[in-house]
């Protein structure tokens, strides 16, 4: 189990014991102020806790205050999170504007003399990193900024790749000389990812990424995704199980399912990973039968119904069975139970207890919501 710092990102905290955060990124263009404050809106409406934006050049850099400034008009206080790809000023004007910032060390590329000694050429890297990114922790440590230093697997430097080759020792080898050189510039405020759109690679250099960590004492919160995973069945299965593999590992403080699809999408099935994981209770739960011979009735009818009628509620397990045989035993641990008795009869279940028999099948959904209104 790993045990990270607690990090606050506006008025948002993430790690230690706070919820694990889901996150989603716009598609916006940046420069459109209208339509990615729209998006935001949508996105915190669906129960997004932070949402990344773009910033490519300094001027989408500075049109984050426009953004921020309209959401927050509109009584959307939710953390923004500049993404940043090459451009070392605009992390540090973002930096002054929104709560978190996102760097690839993929970019920062030294001009190293390769004809020189390697102890050199690596005293020489540490401090062009060093002088780099000095400016920008300096900023992040004024105005409460959180850095993420995130590696995508296929955007490691030439450096890199020639000494452990595209793979997750490099990228973790990538972020662990960022994650030291910061620390030894007494910087905390710092979250690390391990990104990569094969399940393996990204969940290998995830716990790889926190051996090291621990190994070094080190206890910085970890972002969970697998990029580029998809649209449909693919992009959730895909992200279910990289995701939903580190989360069972106690490995994780925030996640973001990529999908390409509208971001908005992206929220439900974040909700469902972790719900799944039993991280964290958005709905009610059910548990369902797959049916067989001895069913008698159309669960799968009944299950829907039974979800629209209960979709308000929260925390609550529910069981749908198809029969007597294996149902109660399977659903033992939920609150209640609609359980097929044969012959268009269902007992109706309050925890282990068969509370009412026999009950015709017609009403029996609305004696199921009856029990559970007393």
């Amino acid at each position: 189990m790993y045990h990270p710092r607690t990090l606050h990102i506006g008025a948002l905290t993430m790690g230690g014991d706070a919820p694990v955060r889901i996150q989603s990124m716009t598609n916006t263009d940046t420069m459109d102020t209208f339509a990615t404050v729209e998006q935001c809106k949508r996105l915190a409406d669906e129960g997004c806790e932070m949402v990344r934006i773009t910033a490519q050049n300094v001027k989408e850099a500075e049109n984050l205050a426009n953004i921020k400034s309209s959401l927050i008009q509109q009584r959307y206080d939710i953390p923004l999170v500049a993404d940043i790809h090459f451009q070392p000023k605009a992390a540090e004007i973002a930096a002054k504007i929104v709560e978190k910032i996102r760097i690839n060390p993929g970019n920062y590329v030294p001009t190293l003399d390769h004809d020189s000694p390697v102890e050199a050429r690596h005293t020489a890297f540490r401090q062009e990193i060093i002088d780099k990114i000095s400016p920008l922790l300096e900023i992040c440590k004024t105005h409460q900024t959180v850095i993420r230093v995130g590696v995508n697997h296929g955007s490691l430097s030439k450096r890199i790749l020639e000494k452990f080759g595209n793979t997750p020792q490099g990228m973790v080898e990538s972020a662990m000389e960022f994650v030291q050189i910061i620390h030894s510039l007494n910087f905390e405020n710092l979250v690390l990812s391990m990104k990569a759109s094969r399940v393996k690679t990204m969940v290998g250099a995830t716990r790889l990424l926190v051996s090291r960590l621990q190994a070094e004492h080190l206890d910085y919160p970890i972002h969970l995704g697998v990029t580029e995973a998809g649209d449909g069945e693919d992009g959730r299965i895909k992200s279910a199980i990289g995701i939903g593999s580190l989360l069972l590992d106690g490995i994780g403080n925030t996640i973001r399912v990529s999908l390409t699809e509208k971001p908005e999408n992206e929220i439900s099935v974040a909700k469902a990973i972790l719900q799944s994981c039993g991280n964290r209770v958005f709905t009610a739960e059910y548990i369902a039968c797959p049916t067989c011979g001895r069913t008698q009735y159309d669960v799968e009818s009944v299950l829907k119904e039974i979800k629209l009628r209960t979709k308000h509620l929260k925390g609550l397990k529910i069981a749908v069975m198809g029969c007597i045989v294996n149902g109660p035993g399977e659903m033992a641990d939920a609150d209640f139970g609609y359980v097929g008795a044969g012959n268009g009869k269902v007992t109706i279940y309050k925890g282990n207890d068969p509370v009412r028999k026999n009950i015709d099948e017609k009403i029996a959904v609305d004696v199921l919501m009856e029990v559970m209104e007393n």
